[in-house]
């Protein structure tokens, strides 16, 4: 999407549209895992809410393809209504594949990391898709988005279904809405891992907004213009998405042998060098450095996504599911990757000129070393700060 819009000369709100997926973030999972723990099973939810995300997507291919001055007010509109439906639809299949496993008497610790691969799995052959087809830098990649959800809205007949929670006869205004996952924040190890999950979660929508700018920014220097990773980026950005696939196989035994703290602390320190090698490397003689980066890339996503909703999953109860994860896409997709995606927009913006043609490769190595500074920054002090030992849930996966 960062290329395309940088061809509608919308490279200076890039961060804007990334950012949507932050700020909806701050009350749309909530809100849904709260109607999926009270009132409409998450299956069913989960389908609805692919439906009305498809149904925008459409919308905002169709106005990119229909106009010939496309207008930020109307792309963004629609684009945002998309995202706004879009986003609960991460803690509620969530939900729905911990809620299969438990009818299975699979132990999710073990079986959920193996499932989740086949999203990856999807994730990169849509990329080699829109790449090959050309649509990364035209709206026709929202119009495929739009189609994937009408699909996956008639998948959503073929889940299982999943239990309301059960009312008592006496509750609490803050219980009727579901708002009992907040009381969370009282406990001061959940406290202080929804907390890093915000601040980590700031890196998480950064390269997704602008690796696709930085790799094309290239076509300014004749020794990289017809590079592989200038010409088709999406598939060697695609790479990380590989790296993921095979990382979240190895979740269960890291979470066993070493813990939450350890495995989420890999993590933060995969995003610096995820940052730190797009500074040094180039799609020349340094392309090798780009693709460590996407290979670190699978660390730095998985062990942070995956393990802190299985965390959650462990340290909360049944009751409270689908808030808690609602919870914790908040944190990381909501408050985290706002303030991530609007920060690193201000820092591009203050060194890179978007509509321009000329060589910047210096200014965008000194873009991702800052990224990577504040990664560092935040590793440092999640070491020093959460407390956490391995206890039974983990320990008894192992066995």
């Amino acid at each position: 999407m960062g290329r395309y819009l940088g061809s509608v000369g919308m490279g200076d709100v890039i961060g804007w549209f990334y950012s949507m997926q932050g700020i909806v973030s701050l009350f749309m999972p909530a809100i849904m895992g709260i109607i999926a723990d009270r009132w409409v099973p998450a299956q069913r939810l989960l389908g609805l809410c692919h439906l009305l995300s498809g149904v925008a997507m459409v919308g905002t291919g169709g106005y990119g393809m229909m106009s010939s001055d496309v207008e930020f007010s109307r792309l963004f509109t629609l684009y945002s209504l998309g995202v706004a439906f879009y986003m609960p639809t991460l803690g509620l299949s969530n939900s729905v594949a911990y809620t299969a496993l438990d009818k299975a008497h699979k132990d999710s610790v073990k079986a959920f990391p193996p499932i989740r691969t086949f999203g990856t799995i999807g994730f990169i052959c849509l990329m080699w898709v829109v790449d090959l087809t050309g649509f990364q830098s035209t709206p026709m990649q929202f119009v495929l988005s739009g189609v994937l959800s009408f699909m996956l809205f008639l998948y959503s007949f073929t889940l299982p279904s999943c239990p309301l929670a059960k009312h008592e006869k006496s509750k609490s205004v803050a219980e009727s809405l579901g708002l009992k996952a907040f009381a969370l924040f009282k406990q001061k190890r959940m406290a202080m891992f929804f907390i890093f999950s915000m601040l980590l979660g700031a890196s998480l929508q950064i390269t997704n907004g602008y690796a696709n700018p930085f790799l094309e920014s290239f076509k300014s220097q004749p020794q990289y213009a017809d590079s592989f990773g200038v010409l088709h980026s999406n598939i060697l950005i695609s790479i990380s998405q590989a790296s993921e696939a095979l990382c979240i196989l190895m979740i269960p035994f890291f979470l066993r042998r070493y813990g939450i703290k350890t495995v989420m602390l890999i993590a933060m320190l995969a995003w610096v060098f995820r940052f730190g090698l797009f500074g040094l490397g180039d799609p020349g003689s340094g392309v090798w450095m780009f693709v460590l980066s996407m290979l670190v890339y699978g660390v730095a996503f998985d062990f942070f996504n995956i393990s802190g909703s299985l965390f959650v999953d462990k340290e909360t109860s049944t009751s409270l599911r689908s808030s808690a994860q609602g919870l914790f896409v908040l944190m990381t997709n909501g408050f985290g990757a706002t303030i991530g995606t609007l920060g690193a927009q201000a820092v591009v913006n203050a060194y890179i000129d978007m509509s321009s043609t000329a060589p910047q490769a210096e200014a965008w190595s000194k873009v991702w070393f800052i990224f990577a500074a504040y990664a560092l920054v935040v590793a440092v002090a999640f070491a020093l700060l959460f407390s956490y030992k391995q206890d039974a849930p983990y320990a008894k996966a192992a066995k």
